[in-house]
């Protein structure tokens, strides 16, 4: 059986799922972004010394605001009662790239997941880390937003495969 997407009706309109008749459980979705960028900009997110700010604080409460908007943004999701959202940063200076590395982990007890706030979090954290640093980076990149893992609800568990 091929599967179909829940948010395309019969006739192939777009259509909101009704969950109406989903029980209520709880769910929890993480997802991640990561923001690629050169040394030396790196090293000013992590001394504090960016002339605009706390750059991690201002990526983490703009992750979590954008949770809590996700439905204004993603014109099919449902407005949700997230019981808990949290934006968590760290900053890798490998030997191979500087990065920072945004995990974005949204919870609530309801009838519809919440990968697209975790998704939603994630990127504007990203966003913003580029917006607050373009002026000394602006060849920064943003990259492997993606789905960690979702647990709850009708379809169960499911976890991103371990890259090697």
């Amino acid at each position: 059986m091929k599967p179909e997407l829940s948010h395309i009706d019969a006739a192939g309109n777009a259509q909101m799922v009704d969950v109406s008749a989903k029980a209520v459980t709880v769910r929890e979705a993480v997802a991640e972004a990561t923001v690629r960028m050169q040394p030396q900009t790196l090293s000013l997110i992590e001394s504090g010394g960016h002339k605009k700010g706390d750059v991690l604080s201002v990526a983490r409460i703009a992750g979590i605001q954008a949770a809590k908007k996700c439905p204004e943004l993603i014109p099919l999701c449902h407005p949700l009662m997230l019981t808990s959202i949290e934006v968590s940063i760290e900053l890798d200076a490998g030997a191979d790239a500087a990065r920072v590395r945004i995990e974005a982990r949204c919870k609530l007890a309801g009838q519809t997941g919440v990968e697209m706030e975790a998704l939603t979090a994630a990127s504007v954290a990203a966003l913003t880390i580029y917006d607050m640093c373009k002026a000394v980076d602006k060849g920064m990149v943003i990259e492997q937003v993606k789905l960690l893992e979702k647990t709850g609800g009708k379809s169960g568990d499911w976890f991103a495969p371990v890259e090697s």
